[in-house]
């Protein structure tokens, strides 16, 4: 039966006011915390975010609690009827939040004693803060992880749809950011495919690491209560309970490693949001950004501004810069907790939150833009980006090496930029003066469409190779 009792809220005692101490650990001490004291130890601005982990938590641990006969039935259902009135609360806009409580934990015991009575009382029996907040952070992690990995799949799914309408669209390839070969455009979006590919294996791993868990570590050495870790681990969605106690509550590991993963995708979006600021320039104009992604400018008004992908390319910062910080923080810390661990949450939730919004920008972007396959096919046939094929059939046609295939085709090259001409635009005695044996079968592969479709190779970009790599990403991550 669940107890009822008075739902008045608690007291809020004033910061660092009287000589009360912190009623919810204070039988030590006799005085309360400085304002200071109180303002660089509160959490509760930003480990709010953890309320539904942190009554999960506590659901199980009280349920485990009662079955093992640590708690009466009757102390275990008021309780998780109080906590669940406590998440109501919440959800609703109407809890009490107070700073003078610390965090998250401390306001929720504080809410649930007003609620329920002492019996809220028994809820931290055989367990500690210590293995509460690792528990808590991992069940929110564990959440992010799956939502981040579902995000790149958003996007894969977008690239291998605009790969899919360019497989046959002509752009040049860069290296040094120079033209160096013509690609398929559906062959470079793949590309990003792939990358997106292995962040999403390295979510996937870190999930697996993290699942592990800390209830029931206590502060750091476990518990004497009979408590039964496997029922909490299973009721949580763990894999098991974390092997040693110690580990279980000065690991964040799973943290940093989350936040390297983080960054890697964000390195990837950067990338792309680099290509996509110089591809929809002017000077590029191989597509162009909608409105939805686009900003103007407050003076010129012809601007068409890419905003949309600098930030994505700017917030990637962020997210590298948190990986940094957890690094840092963690680096000096013997085993096992210390208070600079609270400072975990702060880069993860913004790195996480900046993530979001960066996959999701990059998606709305690929889903939305426009391809100007002519400026891209114009482009493709500059800078001599077919001289490698003439390299190519000097050496398959012709029996030469390809070190002097080379170098014939450097002397075709200079040619070309003293007549200030492209390759495809040298008359077929012109080549010939220079080596004889080029005949005039090599006039057609200086067309970037050709040179493209003769790229066969596993993995390469011809049109039927790349119109492959589109069905089996589909495969693969789809």
């Amino acid at each position: 039966m669940t107890r009822k009792t008075s739902p008045a809220e608690p007291p809020a005692p004033e910061a660092g006011a009287g000589n009360a101490p912190n009623r919810m650990w204070g039988g030590r001490f006799e005085a309360s915390p400085d304002e200071v004291m109180e303002a660089i130890n509160a959490s509760i601005d930003f480990d709010r975010r953890l309320y539904a982990e942190d009554i999960a938590g506590s659901i199980a641990h009280v349920t485990m609690l009662a079955r093992q006969g640590i708690v009466s039935q009757e102390d275990a259902e008021a309780i998780a009827d109080g906590l669940s009135r406590v998440q109501a609360e919440i959800e609703a806009g109407g809890f009490p939040f107070d700073r003078a409580l610390e965090d998250i934990h401390m306001n929720i015991e504080a809410r649930l004693a007003a609620l329920i009575g002492p019996a809220a009382g028994r809820l931290h029996t055989a367990r500690s803060r210590n293995d509460q907040v690792a528990t808590d952070l991992r069940l929110w992690l564990r959440a992010r992880l799956d939502q981040a990995d579902q995000a790149c799949r958003a996007l894969q799914a977008a690239l291998i749809d605009r790969a899919e309408e360019n497989v046959a669209t002509v752009m040049p390839g860069f290296t040094h950011l120079q033209v160096a070969q013509p690609v398929s455009f559906g062959h470079h979006l793949l590309a990003y495919v792939e990358m997106i590919g292995r962040d999403r294996g390295r979510l996937a791993d870190c999930r697996k690491r993290l699942n592990e868990s800390p209830l029931g570590a206590a502060a750091l050495a476990g518990t004497s209560f009979p408590i039964d870790r496997a029922m909490t681990a299973e009721a949580l969605g763990f894999d098991r309970p974390a092997a040693n106690s110690i580990d279980a509550v000065s690991d964040r590991d799973f943290v940093v490693e989350a936040l390297a993963a983080s960054a890697l995708i964000a390195m990837h979006l950067s990338r792309f949001a680099e290509e996509l600021v110089l591809w929809s320039s002017a000077q590029f104009g191989f597509i162009a950004l909608s409105d939805r992604f686009s900003t103007g400018s407050s003076i010129m008004p012809q601007k068409r501004n890419p905003d949309a992908a600098e930030l994505v390319r700017g917030k990637s910062g962020r997210i590298v810069g948190a990986l940094i910080s957890l690094l840092t923080m963690m680096k000096g810390l013997a085993l096992t907790y210390s208070k600079d661990m609270q400072e975990d949450k702060e880069p993860l939730f913004d790195a996480f939150d900046s993530l979001a919004l960066c996959l999701a920008a990059t998606t709305g972007m690929v889903r939305d833009m426009s391809v100007n396959a002519d400026a891209m096919a114009r482009a493709a046939g500059t800078g001599h980006a077919t001289a490698t094929d003439l390299a190519d059939w000097l050496v398959q046609e012709a029996g030469v090496p390809f070190r002097e295939a080379h170098a014939i085709t450097g002397r075709v090259v200079r040619l070309a930029d003293e007549n200030g001409c492209d390759l495809k635009d040298l008359a077929l005695a012109d080549l010939q003066a220079i080596e004889p044996r080029i005949s005039a079968d090599v006039v057609a592969l200086l067309d970037p469409a050709t040179a493209i479709a003769r790229r066969t190779s596993e993995g390469g970009t011809a049109p039927g190779e790349v119109a492959k790599q589109v069905a089996r990403a589909r495969q693969r991550f789809l």
